[in-house]
């Protein structure tokens, strides 16, 4: 236990002082092997086997699907397609933001991929409309978190592959919370520019017009909303994995793209594919690393050595649920939701099964709380990330930032802990 501690407390000293996060694992995962006598070279071999799990093929393939639907003109008909639902109101545009990261995340499944296709488009015209800069640009932050809670999820699939889970009721267990989520966002949105009178609301259609604009806008759409429902429907059928899925999505966008909306190039699919591949690259040598640790830590018996030492704390459900809860927290500050997501399997996994909570309801407390995590300093990259595209120094988006957090996911983290009834619904439907 005190080489854990050690190597968790180099890993975090690391991150802090901004080395890569791939790295700062490799180096723990070695410093680790040194403290407690263990040889690595043993365990490469079961980190090699992890990686290159068929399942793990979804993650390029999903993250090109998403730079391809930026470039394609996917994303900007569905921006049409809700903004002519709820674009004229106030508020609207908020709206439309909130909505078109949970449509996004049904596709791409990357919520820095949101941010790249939404947030560019959004946060300037949110801005000609007269929303407050930094209202703007947490607005698309914390919409981003929707991508990772609405299936197909990128961080999910390696949670469901670290637990031996069934990837499909996974996806099932974050996606009622996040689409109750982007419903508390738009109301949430709405409630904080109320008051608000620099905001342009386009002038009301007629029933006869509005309806013209929808049916306009869905036609013109058509090719970029259906894709969610092939993704999701040839997973839920039995047609296909979401490995299999990931790969039906990046052919429909190459072929929407460069046929239907012709928006795609060989320079633009060139771009997509390097970036796919170095975000690839950097995830499978992060959890290389990850599993490697992994492994020497479970042989050592450190997760039921940790979980004993949490039972040790209290033995009320509810406040072992909060202490989880706590460090989930805590991992999503500093580390990425895909690092979070492997650790929480390793670490706390042994602490849920003792006090009896279900794998699947865990993974939704996961997919929730390293969201939240996500967006909160001192981290946050995604947080940052919608900095960078706003070009806002922190200070002008971190107090609109904290009310959505506040008001928003916190309250939603507790209502998926406490009321496993409700991200348990789809899983349990789905499992027969």
């Amino acid at each position: 236990m005190s080489a854990f501690i050690i190597m968790i407390t180099v890993v975090i000293v690391l991150i802090l002082v901004e080395v890569p996060i791939g790295f700062a694992f490799g180096l723990g995962a070695l410093l680790y092997g040194g403290l407690s006598g263990t040889d690595i070279s043993f365990h490469a071999a079961y980190g090699y086997s992890q990686v290159s799990a068929f399942s793990l093929l979804a993650i390029p393939l999903f993250v090109l699907s998403g730079t391809l639907m930026g470039t394609g003109g996917l994303s900007e008909r569905i921006l049409d397609f809700v903004n002519s639902f709820v674009g004229r109101r106030k508020g609207g545009l908020g709206a439309v933001t909130v909505l078109s990261c949970a449509l996004f995340g049904a596709i791409s499944g990357s919520a820095a991929a949101a941010i790249a296709a939404i947030g560019k488009i959004m946060i300037p015209r949110m801005v000609r409309e007269g929303y407050p800069e930094g209202h703007a640009t947490a607005l698309v932050a914390v919409s981003s978190v929707l991508a990772l809670m609405i299936p197909p999820s990128i961080p999910m699939i390696v949670f469901a592959i670290a637990t031996r889970q069934s990837v499909a009721e996974v996806f099932l267990a974050t996606m009622g919370p996040g689409l109750l989520l982007a419903i508390v966002y738009c109301v949430l949105n709405y409630i904080f520019l109320r008051k608000n009178t620099t905001i342009i609301v386009a002038p009301q259609l007629s029933y006869t017009n509005a309806a013209r604009e929808v049916v306009r806008t869905g036609k013109e759409g058509f090719f970029a909303l259906v894709m969610p429902v092939i993704i999701l429907g040839g997973i839920y059928s039995g047609i296909c994995t979401p490995t299999e899925a990931g790969a039906v999505a990046f052919v429909y966008t190459l072929f929407v793209g460069f046929l239907i909306y012709r928006g795609l190039t060989f320079r633009n699919l060139f771009d997509a594919t390097l970036d796919a591949a170095t975000l690839t690259g950097s995830v499978v040598v992060l959890l290389f690393f990850l599993f490697i640790m992994s492994r020497g830590m479970i042989l050592a018996q450190i997760p039921n050595q940790f979980a004993d030492m949490l039972l040790s704390l209290s033995d009320n459900r509810i406040v072992l649920l909060l202490i989880i809860n706590v460090l989930l927290l805590f991992m999503g500050m500093i580390i990425d939701d895909v690092s979070g997501g492997v650790l929480a399997a390793i670490i706390l996994m042994p602490v849920i099964q003792k006090i009896g909570v279900d794998p699947i309801h865990f993974a939704a407390i996961v997919g929730t709380n390293l969201g939240l995590g996500n967006i909160s300093p001192p981290c946050a990259p995604l947080l940052y990330m919608a900095g960078g595209v706003s070009k806002l120094p922190l200070e002008k988006y971190f107090a609109p930032t904290m009310k959505f957090l506040i008001f928003g996911h916190a309250p939603m983290v507790l209502f998926v802990t406490f009321v496993p009834e409700f991200c348990m619904f789809l899983p349990n439907l789905y499992g027969g």
